[in-house]
């Protein structure tokens, strides 16, 4: 057998530099440095839709995708972007957005109160517009004081919308008094009748609307904002609506500002809400608080409550306090209402 022109002591004098090895693709490893996109344009995010993000630039529309850097940072409706690519919102093309602002007005919510598990819905907006029909579907009370505990929570001005008020004018009074306690706006609309109301308390505002499937949010919309084309259907058999609205989608008011519409859902999680958040709203009871025993859950049954101590009956903050303990026991009861 024919012997190698090579001994082993030669091959012990070998080291790496002797063999060469041929590079992977992704032997290169990656540079943490970003960009600063200095020149990037800022743009509003109007509509979400599978991974693609439709963005107004400068009264442009523009389309775009999230740039790898964001990494799982969410995007949402409302927020502020700042874009990078083609922004000539040309058929085809596609931008990418490269960094959000930092938000305000985050609306919040998890699948259900065991599920702590949160999802920001929609940012940077100034009103929460709590749409609710009196009767089909029937006004749910607990549902709707689950949106404006999540309006508390976000520091988000509530207002209730009562649609199909010609079905049955009498029973807002019933509304009203439910909620005389709370610093609450109430408006009601019909389907014939002008929305005057309703416009002002939404001019130059970033406004959403939540509420149930089939309470009238997308017919109020197109009605708001002509051309809007929010698909609408009729109330089921069953007391239910259908989901017509799939999609969040935000719309700009002719009289200026905003209005995002929802799909409508049928339960409002408040997993990620406790008690020194909503108190965040009451500034007044927030500062007597500070008095209470370690782990007080601030209502009358504790006995030892900071709040029931400081204010009684006759104080001129005592509406407030029942307007908090009304904003707290949807937390902690069930809801039989809803």
């Amino acid at each position: 057998m024919p012997q190698p022109d090579w001994d082993a002591e030669e091959e012990d004098e070998w080291d790496e530099d002797d063999v060469r090895v041929r590079p992977t693709r992704r032997s290169r490893p990656r540079t943490k440095i970003r960009p600063k996109h200095e020149h990037a344009q800022e743009g509003f995010v109007t509509a979400v839709d599978r991974g693609r993000y439709t963005c107004l630039v400068d009264g442009v529309t523009v389309t775009a995708m999230k740039a790898r850097e964001l990494g799982k940072q969410s995007i949402v409706v409302g927020d502020r972007a700042a874009l990078v690519g083609d922004r000539s919102g040309d058929p085809g093309t596609l931008a990418r957005i490269v960094r959000i602002e930092p938000r305000h007005g985050e609306l919040r919510r998890s699948a259900d109160d065991e599920n702590a598990n949160e999802r920001v819905v929609v940012a940077n907006v100034d009103q929460l517009v709590v749409v609710a029909s009196l009767v089909d579907p029937p006004l749910r009370y607990g549902f709707v004081d689950r949106c404006l505990v999540a309006a508390y929570d976000a520091g988000v001005a509530p207002v209730l919308c009562l649609t199909k008020h010609d079905l049955a004018p009498e029973l807002v009074a019933e509304v009203r008094s439910y909620y005389s306690q709370l610093d609450l706006t109430i408006t009601t609309t019909e389907p014939e009748a002008p929305l005057d109301e309703l416009v002002a308390l939404l001019r130059d505002k970033e406004n959403v609307f939540f509420g149930h499937s089939g309470v009238g949010k997308s017919t109020l919309v197109n009605r708001l904002v002509p051309g809007a084309g929010r698909a609408v259907s009729e109330v089921r058999a069953i007391g239910k609506g259908s989901h017509t609205s799939t999609s969040t989608m935000s719309f700009q008011l002719p009289t200026g500002g905003w209005v995002i519409d929802t799909p409508g859902v049928r339960s409002f999680g408040l997993a990620h809400v406790t008690a020194d958040s909503i108190l965040k709203a009451f500034p007044e009871l927030e500062a007597v608080a500070e008095d209470c025993p370690r782990g007080c859950t601030h209502t009358p049954e504790i006995g030892d409550c900071a709040l029931d101590a400081a204010i009684g009956p006759d104080d001129p903050r005592a509406g407030r306090l029942a307007s908090f303990r009304r904003v707290l026991a949807s937390l902690h009861e069930a809801d039989t209402k809803n």
